[in-house]
C-alpha cells in the first residue's frame, strides 16, 4: 500500500511539514517514489496567482529546448526556483541536471484574451512540453498551471525531501498533497508517482483499479486531449474527476456517484433516483473496482476524500478551524497536529465524500444516500 498525507490551512507552511507527517508512517511503502502538490502557494509566489508556473526536471539540454520554446511562444520569465541538493544523492535516485520552477508572464499577443482562453491554452503547452520530453528523455513536465507547483522523485519520501531541501523560505503552500508512493502496477517512472494534476483538478489514491482499462477507454473516446498519458491506474481518478465537473458541469457529489454508484436497489430510494439512474448508466464505464482510498484537491482548493464500497483503505481525517489534514494514518495526522481536539478525527466510510472547502472551517460530510446538492 502506499501512504497519503494531504494539508490544507490558513497560514503558509513548508512542504517539509508534510513529509515529517509521512515519515512517520513509513512501513507503509516501499520508497519507490515521492510525489509533492503545492496550490495556493506562498514566498514569493504568493503575489502571481494569476500567471501560470511551470514544474519539471530537466537535463542542460533540455533546459535550453525549454528556453526556446517558451521564448518562441512568446512567455517571458518572471521568477524561477532551481534546487540546490544537499550534495548527497540517496541510493536509487538518478542524476538531474536541474530541478526546476518557473513562473512566466503570459504572451503579449494573450493580453485580449479572457481568463478562461488562457487556461484554455496551457494544458496543450504542457502536453507538447511532455511529448518532446519523451522523444529525446531530457525534460520531464509536471504541471504548467496558474499557483500550483508538482515535484516528483523516485526514491524514499523523507530521503528526498532532504535532497532537495524543501524547508526553504520560498516554497510554501497553504494545501499540500504528498505521497509515498508503492510501486506495484507499472515500471518506476516519474510519471506514474501521485498526485496527478489536471487544469486545476489533483488527487492521489492509496490502492489498485482493476477497473482501470474501461476508465482509460471511456475517458479517452471523449475527445479531450488532456485525457492521455496513464503511466499509473490511479491517474484516472483525476482524469473523471475533472469530466464530472468541468466537463459535465456536475457537483463534487456527482464524482462519488460517478465511480462508486449505488446499488440499483438504493437508487430507486434515492430522492434522485431518475438522475443517479441515468448517470449510472451513460458513465458506467467510470465506475472503479477498488479497493481504493482517494484525496482530491479542487480548482477552488477544496479537498476532499472518498473511499470505493470495498472500504479496505485507511483514511481519516482531523484538525482545527484553520488547519486541517488528511492522512491515511492517525499518527500520520498526529505529527502534524498534536493539540487537536481528537474525538472530532473522521473516518470515511463508503457512502461518504469528506470536504474541507478553502476555508478551513470545519468537515463537511455528504452522503450517498443525501439529496443531490442544486448545482
Amino acid at each position: 500500500m502506499c501512504r497519503l498525507i494531504a494539508i490544507t490551512s490558513k497560514d503558509y507552511l513548508s512542504p517539509q511539514t508534510a513529509a515529517n507527517g509521512l515519515a512517520v508512517m513509513s512501513e507503509g511503502y516501499d520508497g519507490s517514489g515521492v510525489g509533492i502538490l503545492l496550490r495556493d502557494i506562498g514566498g514569493p509566489f504568493a503575489n502571481m496567482k494569476n500567471i501560470p508556473v511551470l514544474s519539471g526536471v530537466f537535463s542542460s539540454a533540455g533546459l535550453k529546448r525549454l528556453d526556446r520554446f517558451m521564448m518562441d511562444l512568446g512567455f517571458t520569465t518572471k521568477y524561477k526556483v532551481t534546487f540546490k541538493t544537499n550534495g548527497t544523492r540517496p541510493a536509487g535516485i538518478p542524476h538531474r541536471d536541474i530541478y526546476l520552477v518557473r513562473a512566466y508572464d503570459y504572451p503579449t499577443d494573450w493580453e485580449d484574451y479572457t481568463d478562461d482562453q488562457r487556461l484554455r491554452e496551457l494544458m496543450p503547452i504542457r502536453l507538447k512540453l511532455r511529448q518532446m520530453g519523451e522523444a529525446q528523455k531530457d525534460m520531464v513536465v509536471f504541471s504548467f498551471w496558474p499557483d500550483t507547483i508538482m515535484i516528483k522523485e523516485v526514491g524514499d519520501p523523507v530521503a528526498v525531501a532532504e535532497y532537495l531541501q524543501l524547508d526553504r523560505r520560498d516554497l510554501t503552500a497553504r494545501v499540500i498533497m504528498l505521497q509515498g508512493r508503492q510501486n506495484t502496477n507499472h515500471e518506476i517512472d516519474l510519471y506514474a508517482c501521485h498526485p496527478f494534476f489536471l487544469e486545476g483538478y489533483a488527487t492521489m489514491t492509496n490502492g489498485e483499479n482493476t477497473a482501470f482499462i474501461q476508465n482509460r477507454e471511456f475517458l479517452m473516446s471523449r475527445g479531450f486531449a488532456g485525457y492521455r498519458g496513464y503511466m499509473s491506474d490511479s491517474e484516472v481518478f483525476t482524469h473523471s474527476l475533472h469530466y464530472f465537473i468541468s466537463y459535465l458541469g456536475l457537483g463534487l457529489e456527482c464524482y462519488k456517484h460517478g465511480v462508486t454508484p449505488l446499488t440499483d436497489n438504493a437508487i430507486c430510494k434515492h430522492p434522485n433516483h431518475a438522475f443517479l439512474r441515468h448517470l449510472k448508466h451513460t458513465c458506467r464505464n467510470l465506475i472503479i473496482d477498488g479497493p481504493n482510498c482517494v484525496i482530491g484537491c479542487l480548482p477552488d482548493t477544496t479537498l476532499f476524500m472518498v473511499q470505493d464500497r470495498k472500504k479496505l483503505r485507511p483514511g481519516v481525517i482531523g484538525g482545527t478551524d484553520g488547519i486541517f489534514v488528511f492522512s491515511s494514518e492517525i499518527c500520520g495526522l498526529d505529527a502534524v497536529i498534536p493539540h487537536r481536539d481528537k474525538k472530532k478525527d473522521f473516518q470515511p466510510m463508503h457512502l461518504d465524500t469528506a470536504i474541507v472547502g478553502p476555508q478551513r472551517r470545519r468537515v463537511n460530510l455528504i452522503c450517498q444516500s443525501d439529496p443531490l446538492l442544486a448545482n
